[in-house]
């Protein structure tokens, strides 16, 4: 690409969408300040928190002393479980909707967040996701299911037990639409996956690739707007998380603890991020188009104190960024694959 040392635009192919790419702003990774490593916390249990076991929560229930995943009905469900009305006045639409919203605590341990686990334990919390997936879309109101996580203060998490989330709902979210329709317009031109045809021209070019095992490939995508959003994305083509066999959950488990290990490692701080899966939805339809993959979105920019805003032209015109997707990747993919508190 000629250009891409000049601004210019780069298309979502998932959602149609472009962000503005200007990396004569910063034509190479931030070289400046780099805040000191941090302590982490290394409470295993606190008598306070509403997720650890043992502990009464908020709605007065206790949860059990459990040994590994726990997942529970959130007590502040974002989305019930009601009947159906419609409201159409003129211009004026609304409807209820409908769902289940769950809480996944990945240990009892408060402290022990992803690139500190051992990769057994991911592979607790992976197949955890599977049985949610799969209970949850067994259900005829159910139409959708959001697996994702909200990291850190600054991404809103408003408890630090190392924890996620499930939504269950009847109707296909907006993004999940937007995906679908683009998936299903070259998998009728192509008969193959559209994710299938990216990770090999990625993989080709390498400019992007972080790391990949024999399962998985993690990169910044070529439109990526966040400056070190990544996705992981399965080698083979798989609709939704219940299709992986275990070779491919161990290689999941793998991949997921040495992405948030070099997040880690890229400030030397417990790195905040919102991530989900993007996956097939559960409304009984083949969604043969469908290619199941994983999305890292960070806020930080230059330190662990430094994050990228989304204001100003970026709300009334469209994402942009500084530091290309290529030079995002590099800095990433230098990151040790060793957490810096176990380095001495």
């Amino acid at each position: 690409m000629t250009f891409k040392n000049s601004s210019h635009r780069r298309k979502n192919i998932l959602t149609g969408e472009w962000v503005l790419v200007s990396p004569h702003r910063t034509k190479r990774p931030w070289q400046g300040m780099q805040e000191q490593a941090k302590e982490l916390k290394n409470l295993k249990y606190d008598p306070n928190c509403y997720l650890c076991p043992g502990n009464t929560r908020a709605n007065n229930e206790i949860n059990p002393d459990y040994k590994n995943t726990y997942s529970f009905i959130n007590d502040f469900s974002a989305i019930l479980d009601i009947k159906t009305e419609y409201y159409h006045d003129n211009l004026l639409e609304a409807h209820t909707e409908s769902g289940i919203c769950k809480v996944l605590c990945y240990s009892p341990n408060h402290s022990l967040t992803m690139p500190q686990m051992d990769e057994s334990e991911i592979v607790s919390i992976i197949k955890s996701w599977q049985k949610e997936y799969n209970d949850l879309g067994s259900l005829k109101s159910i139409n959708n299911i959001q697996i994702f996580e909200n990291k850190g203060e600054s991404m809103g998490c408003s408890n630090p037990h190392p924890h996620g989330q499930i939504w269950a709902q009847k109707s296909i979210p907006t993004e999940i639409l937007k995906k679908q329709n683009n998936f299903k317009k070259f998998y009728k031109n192509n008969n193959q996956s559209m994710l299938l045809t990216y990770i090999k021209k990625e993989l080709e070019l390498k400019e992007r690739i972080i790391f990949e095992n024999e399962s998985f490939v993690v990169l910044v995508p070529f439109w990526a707007v966040w400056p070190y959003e990544s996705m992981i994305i399965t080698k083979n083509h798989r609709k939704s998380i219940l299709e992986l066999n275990e070779k491919e959950v161990t290689d999941y488990a793998n991949i997921l603890k040495i992405l948030t290990t070099k997040y880690d490692n890229l400030f030397q701080t417990s790195f905040p991020y919102s991530t989900g899966i993007h996956q097939a939805p559960t409304n009984n339809e083949q969604n043969k188009e469908w290619h199941m993959h994983m999305s890292f979105y960070p806020p930080l920019l230059r330190s662990a104190s430094i994050k990228k805003f989304m204001v100003g032209y970026e709300m009334f015109g469209e994402p942009q960024r500084d530091i290309t997707p290529e030079q995002a990747a590099e800095s990433l993919r230098n990151c040790s694959n060793t957490h810096f508190s176990k380095v001495k």
